[in-house]
């Protein structure tokens, strides 16, 4: 059977991208930055897995506000970098699990969690730069991902309980797909952000690392964390942060099992005017 071995938290920021296209890695800005991942992407050449599911959020790229679907799972064979307006990413496209993404969907709706089935989709920075902080810039990504998007733009967002619940349930299709997978699953998005208004800037480093801490520790009590928590704590858009809660649902301990290994952690702020996170915990 399938199962998770480990999985992977980082933010998504889009000036990331932008100084790995254009070479920029090196200025002084980066370097701290992009020295915590270094350690990441050696660990990655050695846990490479055979699928990476990848919980992202799309930024008005691939759904528009006409239509948001909360939860939607990518099913097509392969996935194009989106233009995002300046262009699409020089990175390769990514390859899709179109029987497993089935699986899981089939399983899912089963277990009572509604989702939306694409069968074709373009896959913006928030689904690209976690994989080239991860993988560097190969001519191929190292394996097939599948692309699961989350509404947490316009509002009503799925709660941190909701999506903790959904990670679970993502376990459970897992291991019951009959073939023997290695499969990671990704968490992106956050940490403390706020990209308008009069908080326009905001980084709330010591309430991103308590999170860090309880999402190692004691996840199901992260869960609870309301909304306006999120957003009072860690900005407007601190609120992608319910999706590391998918990621972390699906682990082995909160199904009874050992608790997880913390193979890697690193924060750093600022990168563009957003606090990075990034964690690898393994199932032991």
């Amino acid at each position: 059977m399938a199962r998770i071995t480990a999985s992977v938290y980082t933010s998504h920021v889009p000036a990331i991208g932008a100084a790995i296209d254009l070479g920029k890695t090196t200025e002084p800005y980066w370097v701290p930055l992009f020295k915590g991942y270094e350690f990441s992407k050696q660990w990655m050449k050695e846990h490479q897995p055979d699928v990476i599911f990848l919980v992202y959020n799309d930024h008005a790229t691939a759904f528009s506000l006409e239509i948001i679907p909360t939860f939607a799972i990518g099913t097509a064979a392969e996935f194009m970098p989106a233009d995002e307006g300046y262009g699409a990413r020089p990175v390769p496209k990514v390859i899709g699990h179109p029987d497993l993404a089935s699986h899981i969907a089939q399983s899912v709706i089963q277990d009572d969690f509604d989702l939306t089935i694409v069968n074709k989709m373009d896959v913006d920075h928030g689904l690209t730069v976690p994989l080239s902080l991860m993988c560097g810039q190969p001519q191929a990504w190292p394996c097939p991902v599948i692309p699961f998007a989350v509404n947490v733009v316009q509002y009503p967002v799925p709660s941190g309980r909701r999506c903790f619940m959904l990670g679970q349930a993502i376990r459970r299709a897992i291991e019951s797909y009959d073939a023997p997978l290695n499969v990671q699953i990704w968490g992106t998005g956050g940490m403390s952000h706020q990209l308008q208004g009069p908080r326009a800037g905001l980084i709330n480093a010591a309430w991103d690392n308590r999170f860090l801490d309880r999402l190692i520790a004691d996840p199901e009590d992260l869960s609870k964390m309301p909304h306006i928590d999120y957003v009072r704590e860690a900005g407007s858009e601190g609120i992608e942060l319910v999706m590391w809660l998918i990621a972390r649902g699906a682990m082995a301990d909160v199904a009874g099992g050992p608790k997880p290994k913390v193979a890697h952690r690193f924060f750093h702020v600022p990168a563009s005017n957003t606090a990075v996170g990034h964690l690898i915990l393994e199932n032991t």
